[in-house]
């Protein structure tokens, strides 16, 4: 790469400091998780089913970790199956059980606030016969116990009760749900990949059927999760052609992640005992966002919720345009689930507990972790407040929907299409498109006009907005981003798209 292209791409990350605030989505590796896996990467390389010496020595590590996860969540270790991912996990039970009991009983109540690996698979269940209902949730989004216990009925197999929500960091309790389904005959799932490590965790004082885990959200690694199975409870095998996992999952474990997984999890007094810590930045974080903004309205609970998790809605302010802005001064945080962060619709969670579309486009979650100290938070508020007090460069926001014909082939918009190559065989370029290369831009600033509107486009709205920013800071005068990108604008004028796409389109070369 060129040296001006270097220099461009410094241009664009040009924070003081990096700061992680989205935890809930995904943690760092601990040096001493990273110290476990080379070892087992390094020395521990025998299949654990082999009865040889390397085969025994691996499915030592395997129990050694199976016994750390059910330590870490006061389970006994044969009620531990090592699964690829927590969402793997969620889908075993959900399909495993609906099998087992179709067509004896056929529904499943859940809280409208789970994870998406569990409201999606739940809709999925529904084309194969299975009767979902939701319980109602308080604004805070914690279940409506009164309404739970009417919905809950003879048919009803299984209730899904997330422990601690990965948005908004409420905390249910689980045990007044466990109670009224055991009086119904129901099995009860709990989600509890986000309170690990953040609250205790029994599974057997709460009294669960199933509990799903994931190691990334406490600082182990991804591609690998654990499902806790409580001993009686139905459970059929859900992957096929092995018999580990005792035969509940088959294929060869992934040792070094499993090994990971269980020096994370042996871990766990330690990170709950820096939680007070957490908390008290959280709450100084929230002080001075409220201190910048008054009207900002916090959706997580601050005293029983999360100790690390801020949910908070600046109304008239687009969090997409706010994300951007952060992002370009080093700070991470999200607008929604990583799970469903690519998807153009508002966060189930926020419409669940009472927000209107508008107000759920206006939410950002922030999700500190063990490493974030006061100068991180400092730092974070003070970007807030020049960002609230225009202190930062303005971009406008184009929606897909507004983009209309008009505006089109309107002569005072230019259509910039900064897309790497290989993503224009996915869509076509919107019509009148000049396409460049993202990370050469500054060798076609000459080309482009500062007289006209330029609009800024990629595949998702990504790139679009920190070329808009950087254009910006160039000079240009009137520049704006395409938001959710041309997929999004083809999902809204897809007759358009049909129309007028890959037309008259210029593919602009570097001025020498």
């Amino acid at each position: 790469m060129e040296i001006r292209q270097l220099e461009f791409l410094k241009h664009l990350l040009p924070c003081k400091r990096r700061v992680y605030l989205d935890h809930n989505a995904t943690t760092n590796v601990s040096r001493r998780v990273r110290r476990r896996m080379n070892q087992v990467l390094k020395h521990a390389y025998g299949n654990p089913s082999s009865l040889y010496a390397s085969g025994r020595k691996s499915a030592e590590i395997v129990r050694a970790a199976r016994k750390q996860v059910a330590d870490a969540i006061h389970a006994d270790a044969q009620e531990i199956v090592f699964t690829g991912c927590a969402t793997e996990a969620n889908n075993a039970v959900l399909k495993s059980l609906s099998n087992f009991f179709y067509p004896r009983r056929k529904k499943i109540v859940s809280l409208p606030v789970e994870h998406p690996s569990v409201i999606q698979t739940l809709e999925f269940l529904k084309t194969q016969g299975i009767a979902v209902e939701y319980c109602p949730v308080d604004p805070w989004g914690r279940a409506r116990l009164d309404e739970l216990e009417k919905m809950i009925d003879g048919e009803t197999f299984l209730v899904c009760c997330m422990l601690a929500n990965n948005e908004i960091g409420t905390i249910q309790d689980v045990g007044a749900v466990v109670r009224i389904a055991a009086r119904h005959g129901a099995l009860v799932l709990s989600d509890c990949v986000q309170a690990l490590g953040k609250i205790p965790v029994d599974v057997h004082s709460l009294g669960v059927d199933y509990a799903t885990f994931s190691a990334h959200k406490l600082y182990g690694p991804k591609g690998v999760g654990a499902l806790y199975v409580k001993q009686g409870s139905p459970f059929a095998s859900f992957i096929h052609g092995g018999h580990q996992e005792s035969g509940m999952r088959a294929g060869t474990e992934s040792l070094h992640n499993i090994a990971g997984f269980g020096v994370a999890c042996r871990d766990v007094n330690e990170l709950l005992s820096r939680a007070r810590r957490i908390r008290a930045l959280k709450n100084r974080l929230i002080e001075r966002l409220r201190a910048v903004r008054a009207d900002c309205v916090i959706l997580s609970p601050e005293d029983d919720g999360l100790p690390n998790t801020i949910s908070v809605t600046f109304p008239r302010a687009n969090n997409a345009e706010l994300l951007a802005v952060l992002d370009r001064h080093g700070i991470a945080v999200s607008a929604a689930s990583a799970c469903s962060a690519q998807e153009d619709t508002p966060s189930h969670v926020l419409k669940a507990i009472g927000l209107s579309d508008q107000s759920a486009k206006e939410t950002i979650r922030i999700s500190l972790g063990c490493g974030t100290s006061r100068r991180d938070i400092g730092y974070a508020a003070n970007v807030f407040k020049d960002f609230f007090n225009g202190k930062t460069l303005a971009i406008g926001l184009i929606a897909p929907a507004r983009l209309d014909e008009a505006m089109l082939f309107d002569r005072e918009t230019y259509i910039l299409d900064v897309r790497p190559q290989f993503l224009r065989k996915n869509f076509k370029s919107l019509p009148n498109a000049h396409e460049l290369s993202f990370v050469a831009v500054e060798k076609y600033l000459a080309q482009l006009p500062r007289d006209r509107h330029i609009l800024v486009s990629c595949q998702h709205g990504n790139l679009s907005y920190i070329l808009a920013y950087y254009l910006k800071s160039k000079g240009f005068a009137r520049v704006s981003s395409l938001r959710n990108g041309i997929g999004g604008w083809k999902k809204e004028h897809g007759d358009l798209y049909q129309r007028y796409a890959g037309q008259n389109v210029t593919v602009l070369k570097p001025s020498k």
